[in-house]
């Protein structure tokens, strides 16, 4: 039986060690429980809409990308932690569109596992700092010439499925200041709503790959 505020996480993972370790930690923490463990993506997803977890650990290098979009098909609730050696901004952008919910490296593990397991169970979506910054420097490459470098960082956070008070709190402004911003940004780039900037984001992805 799950015990109130208890998260059911799942692992796939093709290294023993590295699978022992995340069930060391995960198992020590009383708000999560390892309920069931794979080492490759065939063997799961056999299993998966019968555990339903709450969360799914997995492997870019185990699953790949179509292997998440179908956890996500299949178990829609989940969320899905991606944690991998794999510091390549591509990975990261194609498996939030996926459905990741969070991407870490495999960098300090049993820090990054606890810090991103908590995130998750309070509705975030983890990025290792690596990554974070891996990202953030991908998307100022390909930042929008008409918004200033706050905008495209206001921008940037927005398209995470943010609200206004997470980016203040994260930007270290007002709330007010966050839709001063982002009045700005619907303004200068003729977008109504949040779905019309992920849009946009996502032709101006492809475009910039396109050309690089």
């Amino acid at each position: 039986m799950k015990k109130a505020g208890m998260m059911r996480i799942v692992i796939i993972e093709e290294q023993i060690g590295v699978l022992k370790t995340y069930r060391e930690v995960i198992n020590n923490s009383s708000a999560h429980k390892v309920i069931g463990e794979f080492r490759n993506h065939k063997s799961a997803v056999t299993e998966l809409e019968y555990l339903n977890p709450d969360i799914i650990i997995t492997d870019i290098a185990v699953s790949g990308i179509q292997g998440i979009e179908y956890i996500k098909e299949m178990v829609p609730k989940s969320k899905i932690l991606v944690v991998t050696m794999a510091e390549n901004t591509k990975y990261v952008f194609e498996t939030l569109r996926a459905g990741a919910t969070g991407f870490i490296t495999k960098t300090y593990i049993k820090q990054q596992i606890t810090e991103a397991l908590i995130k998750l169970s309070n509705g975030g979506a983890p990025l290792s700092d690596t990554i974070s910054r891996l990202v953030v420097e991908s998307f100022q490459q390909k930042k929008f010439d008409q918004l200033t470098n706050r905008e495209n960082e206001v921008l940037f956070i927005l398209s995470q499925g943010k609200s206004y008070s997470k980016i203040a709190e994260e930007l270290y402004v007002s709330i007010n200041t966050i839709k001063m911003h982002v009045r700005n940004i619907y303004e200068k780039l003729q977008v109504t709503n949040r779905d019309e900037i992920i849009k946009l984001m996502n032709r101006q992805e492809k475009y910039n790959l396109a050309v690089a």
